[in-house]
C-alpha cells in the first residue's frame, strides 16, 4: 500500500485544486491531505475565508481523498513524521523548496518520495484569482 501525502489551503475549492488532489492520489493507494491551520494562512498567505474545520472537511468529502486532517502550526515535519507517507506531492504553485525538502525528510529519517503535480491549464484555478473576479464583477455583501 503507496501512502501519499498533499498539502494546502484550500481556502475557496476549485478545479486546480481538485486537478492537485487526483495527480497526487494517481501516485498511490491512499491519499491523505494535510488543510493548513488558520493560523498558517494568516502567517503565510490571507485570512482565511473559511475556517480549517470547515476546509478539511470539504476536502475530506472528496471522493478521491481517504482522510484529511488539520495541519499544526509550526513544525509541519512533525505531521508528516505522524502520517509517514512514501510520497509527497507537491501543488505545482507551492513555494516548497525540493531539495531543501528532501534534505530535512533525509536528517529525519523519512523516506518518503517528493514528486511535483502539473499544472491546471482550467481559469480561475487560483483562489486570488477567483476573489479578484468576485471583486470585478461588482457583487456586495
Amino acid at each position: 500500500m503507496v501512502r501519499v501525502m498533499a498539502s494546502g489551503v484550500f481556502d475557496i475549492l476549485h478545479t486546480g485544486h481538485i486537478s492537485y488532489l487526483e495527480q497526487a492520489k494517481a501516485m498511490g493507494d491512499e491519499l491523505i491531505v494535510v488543510v493548513a491551520c488558520d493560523s498558517t494562512v494568516r502567517k503565510r498567505k490571507h485570512e482565511p475565508i473559511t475556517p480549517e474545520a470547515m476546509r478539511a472537511q470539504i476536502i475530506g468529502s472528496l471522493k478521491v481523498v481517504d482522510l484529511s486532517i488539520i495541519g499544526n502550526d509550526g513544525d509541519m515535519f512533525s505531521t508528516i513524521e505522524k502520517i509517514r507517507p512514501d510520497i509527497i506531492v507537491l501543488g505545482y504553485d507551492q513555494t516548497f523548496d525540493e531539495n531543501e525538502l528532501k534534505n530535512e525528510l533525509r536528517k529525519r529519517n523519512i523516506g518518503a518520495e517528493v514528486r511535483r503535480a502539473n499544472e491546471c491549464s482550467e481559469d480561475l484555478t487560483g483562489t486570488r484569482h477567483i476573489i479578484e473576479k468576485i471583486i470585478r464583477s461588482g457583487l456586495k455583501q
